[in-house]
């Protein structure tokens, strides 16, 4: 057995995290004429490190990376990020923060850098994408950083309320924010974030959805339910926690998804809206 499934074992045996509580039940989802589902189907499987407790995921340079955080529960999780070894599912880590300082949250990659947001800290990180070297940071009004991605244009960070908030690259000045809603009314928890063709993706926490949000006027287009993946999960490793991460490679057009703990990424292909 790996040593980082022996580590994930013992310190959630300990803590007693295993068991997880959804909000799916307390959501009204029905109504698929207003807000259809996403269908999809499962391509392929990877290793995941059962201790890692994800916070972003992204594809970049044809390798997926993760950023993880340290929750102090689960007293031998670290926040690191680098690229994943996709035959163990370990992450090859090029950064790690303090966790006596910082809880590391989601990160994405533009113009060449690195940039990965803390939780409480209202400060971010900005490192060389080839050199790991941190270059600068930034902070943020957003009382919290939960996940990170990019349109290509913008840095786009989500803070677990019901705003997206649009900044500048160059600046880091915020150009504008995004109030995004579910059948009109603010949809709160917004986590991981990815940008795929045009929109915006967030993993809804406590939950295992998936949202798709119109980046132009902020409503809820779409919703994908990983549930059956997280049964899965769950099956094969009882710990396994809550879904989180997304994560697009758009020159091949595939999708990764995981969640916190859990054993395995689960490449998968969206079907058309029902």
């Amino acid at each position: 057995m790996c040593k980082s499934l022996i580590s994930a074992i013992l310190l959630l045996i300990l803590f007693g995290c295993s068991n997880v509580t959804h909000l799916d039940n307390k959501i009204d989802y029905s109504n698929n004429l207003l807000i259809p589902s996403i269908e999809f189907t499962v391509i392929k499987t990877y290793p995941h490190d059962p201790a890692s407790f994800t916070e972003g995921l992204v594809f970049h340079d044809n390798q997926l990376f993760e950023s993880t955080g340290s929750p102090d529960e689960f007293p031998y999780t670290r926040s690191v990020l680098g690229p994943i070894d996709l035959n163990t599912g370990k992450i090859i880590v090029k950064v790690e923060l303090d966790k006596e300082k910082y809880f590391g949250e989601g990160i994405t990659f533009l113009n060449n850098k690195i940039y990965q947001l803390t939780w409480k800290n209202q400060l971010g990180f900005i490192y060389d994408s080839k050199t790991y070297k941190q270059i600068g940071s930034f902070k943020f009004s957003n009382k919290e950083g939960w996940g990170l991605t990019t349109d290509g244009v913008n840095i786009i960070i989500s803070d677990g309320t019901n705003i997206i908030t649009y900044l500048d690259p160059d600046s880091l000045k915020v150009i504008k924010t995004l109030n995004v809603t579910f059948k009109g009314s603010p949809m709160w928890h917004l986590n991981e974030l990815e940008y795929i063709k045009g929109y915006l993706y967030a993993n809804i926490y406590w939950t295992s959805k998936i949202v798709e949000i119109d980046p132009k006027t902020g409503i809820i287009t779409g919703i994908i339910d990983l549930n059956t993946l997280f049964e899965d999960a769950n099956k094969i490793f009882p710990f396994s926690n809550l879904t989180n991460g997304i994560a697009y490679d758009s020159l091949t057009d595939k999708i990764y998804v995981t969640g916190k703990f859990w054993p395995i990424i689960y490449q998968i292909k969206l079907k058309s809206k029902k």
